[in-house]
């Protein structure tokens, strides 16, 4: 069975439909177009969850800034920097830096910070994913030694933005910073939720035209999970198998973009990041942030390997990985065309 996806309507059509011919057609797709750029490669990427606090009070997240049941942490530039040295024991070649929106996390903070890593590993890439900065942050961060950015642009519908981000948040800033990053050099990622609250096949097809004209070198798509503390404590999970259409759509509209596997996949099904590998996704990111921090970087509810030891988290998906029949990876990983 042959996917067609040319037009808007073909797209939308495989959106929506739950026929299982279609779909496997759908899949096989994808994983035919994913190997014919990066082979049966799956990258690692170690991440380090350095800060839970956030300056956001987005409706959906678990560290926003109205959750006062949140323990809130903050890496030393030191903790940060002994991660990377477990995550190059460890054989990762790519450390990312996530956190919230924290304003403690000035450049004037964050440049020595990146600046430490590039000398003790020059050959190594450094992904930050910190939310929106200036213009001129993103350059001085690019300057220090970062290489890549991840920001989920959430969806790309500006009403529907609305409904999941307080007044203060908007679409038009969250491009602006996404076509910054794009303009300064970084290997940029966006995303979004699949399944997050008011919804509908028309925002998720509005996602795919963005993500079209942006051509992001990641993209990130998660289904949206609930976090019991926050508005929307108690609306349902975003479905697994559109989340696998959606990541299979990607990769067909993107052929050599970096998919994840992604954590709330794994949260969502126990074999939920194996199924997404099998629909076109390439990179996994094991957690390299020390054990006892990892629990109150929580998003969502019941998050996955919140006590495994780094090594551990490595060992669980190299075998993971083998047993879908694909190749785990260590090297750097780039976007394909991109070598630096």
């Amino acid at each position: 069975m042959q996917v067609d996806i040319s037009t808007d309507a073909q797209l939308l059509h495989y959106i929506i439909t739950e026929d299982p011919a279609e779909m496997e057609a759908l899949f096989q797709a994808a994983r035919a177009t994913r190997e014919r750029y990066y082979g049966r490669k799956v990258y690692f990427r170690g991440l380090i969850e350095f800060t839970n606090y956030c300056k956001n009070d987005c409706y959906y997240c678990g560290i926003r800034r109205g959750n006062r049941n949140v323990a809130r942490y903050r890496l030393t530039p030191e903790e940060i920097l002994d991660c990377c040295r477990r995550g190059a024991a460890l054989g990762y070649q790519t450390f990312v830096l996530q956190g919230g929106e924290d304003p403690w996390f000035t450049d004037a903070r964050m440049v020595p910070i990146l600046s430490g890593i590039r000398r003790e590993f020059p050959d190594h890439a450094i992904t930050l994913s910190m939310g929106e900065r200036s213009r001129e942050s993103y350059a001085a961060l690019f300057d220090a030694g970062a290489n890549r950015y991840l920001l989920r642009h959430e969806t790309a519908d500006a009403a529907h933005y609305s409904r999941l981000h307080p007044p203060e948040m908007s679409l038009p800033a969250r491009m602006r910073c996404l076509r910054d990053l794009k303009e300064i050099g970084y290997q940029v990622g966006a995303g979004f939720m699949v399944g997050s609250p008011f919804q509908t096949p028309a925002h998720l097809l509005e996602d795919l035209r963005f993500l079209r004209r942006l051509q992001p070198h990641m993209v990130g798509i998660g289904p949206f999970l609930p976090q019991g503390d926050t508005p929307f404590g108690r609306e349902a999970a975003g479905p697994l198998a559109l989340t696998l259409r959606m990541i299979a759509l990607c990769r067909l509209l993107l052929p050599k973009a970096l998919l994840p596997a992604t954590t709330a996949l794994g949260t969502l099904s126990p074999l939920g990041r194996e199924r997404a590998l099998q629909a076109g996704a390439n990179v996994v990111m094991p957690n390299l942030s020390p054990l006892g921090v990892r629990a109150q970087y929580a998003l969502y509810d019941n998050k996955i390997c919140t006590g495994d030891e780094a090594a551990e988290c490595r060992a669980c998906m190299e075998r993971r990985i083998l047993s879908q029949g694909f190749v785990p990876d260590l090297s750097r990983g780039d976007y394909h065309g991109i070598s630096e």
